[in-house]
């Protein structure tokens, strides 16, 4: 006869072993009210222009050194563009470079 014990067959709750038990409360900044000088650095955060995303992406490439990326960007840039004029009066022109 084959016995199956232990782990997932055993028939026992994972709730009813022994051990310690983790902690469920979940500290967040929500515990503690703002304090004014948080306020006033949380206003000024929001005051700041926010960099736009081709200004964004450039400082992530310079901050990470992943100049890789940037010829993938363009090839993808060149082809959505040639994409977008095959469908206009340009198509004749673009299918002659073929």
């Amino acid at each position: 006869m084959i016995e199956v014990g232990g782990g997932l067959f055993d028939g026992v709750a994972p709730s009813s072993q022994t051990g310690p038990q983790p902690d469920t409360h979940v500290s967040s900044k929500t515990d503690h009210p703002m304090n004014s000088s948080d306020q006033r650095e949380f206003e000024d955060l929001h005051e700041q222009r926010q960099p736009s995303f081709l200004e964004e992406f450039l400082a992530f490439i310079v901050q990470n050194k992943k100049w890789w990326l940037i010829p993938i960007i363009v090839v993808l840039g060149l082809f959505g563009l040639l994409v977008m004029l095959s469908s206009t009066g340009a198509a004749p022109f673009i299918y002659t470079l073929f």
